[in-house]
Parts: C-alpha cells; structure tokens; sequence
C-alpha cells in the first residue's frame, strides 16, 4: 500500500513536470519582472501582444481558451508571461502577482485585460452601420464598402500615442497601396476646423472623419485610444487592436486570406 501511494504521488509530480516542460520556460523570471512597474511595463508592452492568436496557459500549465484566458487577466490576480518558443510561435502562461507587488502594477494589468477582453469578444461580429463622410466631402458606407479590407484607426488630437504612431501608419498605407482592396480610413473626436489645422503639422495617409466622439462611445464603446478594427470583405470585424505593432502582424495576416 505505502509503495503503491509512492508512485502515485511520483506520477502526479512527473505529470506536473511534463506539462509544465512541454510548453517551455518562462521568458523572464515571473517574479522578477514584478519588482518595479518600470521593468514590469516595459516587457509587457515589448512581448505581449494579447491581440495575436496565442496558446493560453493558467498558472497551472493547463491550456485554456483565449476568451478565459483575457477574463483571468481582467478579473483575476495574475501576469502574463510569454514561455520560450520559437519566433513565431506564442505561448501565454498566467502567473500570480505577489503580495508585495505594486498594487498598481494589477490595477494596470486588469484594465488590459478588460480591455482585450472586450475588444476579442467583438471580434467575429458585424461592424456597425455607418455613413461617414470624410474631410474631402467623400461619402463612406457599409454598403460602399463591401467586398474591401478596411482598416480603421480611432484616435483623437490630445491622443499622444495616437499620434505617435503617425509615421508607422502612414508607411503601412504605403507598403499596401497596391491593393486596390484594402481602404485605410480614420475616425476623428475633433471638428473639421481643428483636423484639417492640426493635420498640416501633422499628416496623416488615412482618409479622416471628424467628429466622431458619439459614434465611437455609443456604436463602438470605445474607452481606450489608439484603437484599430480590420473589418473583413463581409463586413465582419476581423481583429480589435490596441497599438500598431498589432495591426502590422494583423493586417499581414487579413491580406493574405
């Protein structure tokens, strides 16, 4: 009986050992990355992109759906970490935040994980009804539209990161100006006066459409900015995306389908 409880008990930590090394090692030290906001803030937004398709681990090295996965960050006491893979391959684990972890350090993660939480349970969803005209006097609709990739960037003037990533996604409509397919629009909160002073200083490749605070609150519940949607050929929401380096890996992803 003693011998028969002694493996047991060996296969259970066996079992344990093999789902955790059948995945890989921690990236960092999960407590490590806990000691100050700075270090914690600065890998998060370097490696983990909550938008991409990932495999989704809790702290138990048990995969789970992605959807459970954004609901543990946003509710939950937990980081993510990236465990070593290769370059293209993502795989999430959750770990749990520290007693004397800066409490400011959850407040942060939970908003990011309400935030992903909401934008993945959007997607697979039909982009709401719209009939925009932009800062040239062109008319935009869903029915205009169909049949076309359309990336949006939602975004304010006082928005620095919004602004920040101008050149980035000026370059993306560049690198796809070719595709006769793909349109590249903007949604504005600010009057055509301010866009079209501040746009001088600051240009920007997307066609605009001012004032579009109510739209953005009410049709697209929108509380966080930058926000990008990649809306498919059926007019379906194809990806809801928190910063650039997002929808390059996303857009590349759409076009390709």
């Amino acid at each position: 009986m003693k011998n028969s409880i002694i493996i047991i008990i060996t296969f259970l930590i066996s079992t344990s050992s093999f789902a955790q090394n059948k995945f890989g090692n921690p990236e960092v030290d999960p407590i490590q990355i806990q000691k100050t906001f700075t270090d914690w803030s600065v890998y998060q937004s370097k490696k983990i992109m909550l938008s991409r398709d990932f495999t989704a681990l809790d702290s138990s090295s048990k995969e789970i759906s992605k959807e459970t996965f954004l609901d543990q960050l946003a509710n939950g006491n937990f980081i993510p970490v990236r465990l070593k893979s290769e370059a293209e391959v993502y795989i999430y684990k959750l770990f749990k935040i520290q007693p004397k972890t800066d409490s400011s350090i959850k407040a942060t993660i939970n908003q990011i994980g309400f935030d992903a939480y909401k934008n993945f349970k959007m997607e697979g969803t039909a982009f709401p009804q719209f009939s925009f005209k932009d800062l040239n006097g062109n008319l935009v609709t869903n029915e205009s539209m169909k049949g076309k990739i359309i990336v949006i960037k939602c975004w304010y003037i006082h928005c620095t990161p919004c602004i920040r990533e101008f050149p980035q996604v000026n370059k993306l409509v560049e690198d796809y100006k070719d595709r006769k397919d793909i349109v590249f629009m903007s949604l504005a909160e600010d009057s055509p006066e301010q866009l079209k002073t501040f746009l001088v200083r600051k240009p920007l490749s997307y066609s605009v459409i001012p004032d579009m605070k109510e739209y953005m609150n009410t049709a697209l519940q929108l509380n966080s900015f930058p926000t990008h949607f990649i809306i498919n050929k059926e007019g379906m929401i194809s990806k809801v995306l928190p910063n650039f380096e997002s929808l390059e890996v996303a857009l590349e992803n759409e076009s390709k389908l």
